[in-house]
């Protein structure tokens, strides 16, 4: 059984937070922005998409991958992050295919289902 081959164009990073932490959240945001060769996302004051807090987001090219995420394990303070690739198929990037740092969030999956199937 041959495997089909998935290209990975780039990585998302979603990073979490809430009125509590959002001071905690800028704080990783410039140092992802300060350190890396990535592209720092809006903020989102409230969930957006399949997202069911507010986050932003960080784009990143698989070269960075190796350098990014292992930075995020050591300095995300706590805050939960989803890292994703992006192969085209938004709902297995976000669920199947993708890597939590901290806790799980459920993920409003359906908003993807349907934006693939129109």
């Amino acid at each position: 059984m041959t495997e089909k081959i998935v290209n990975i164009t780039n990585f998302h990073a979603h990073v979490y937070f809430d009125v509590t932490n959002r001071e905690v959240a800028a704080r990783v945001r410039e140092g992802l922005g300060t350190n890396f060769d990535v592209q720092l996302g809006r903020w989102h004051e409230k969930p957006i998409g399949p997202h069911p807090k507010s986050m932003y987001q960080v784009l990143f090219s698989p070269e960075q991958f190796g350098k990014v995420v292992p930075w995020l394990m050591l300095h995300r303070e706590d805050l939960d992050i989803l890292v994703h690739p992006t192969t085209g198929n938004d709902v297995a990037d976000h669920t199947s295919h993708a890597l939590w740092l901290g806790n799980k969030l459920e993920l409003n999956i359906k908003i993807l289902e349907q934006i693939r199937n129109s």
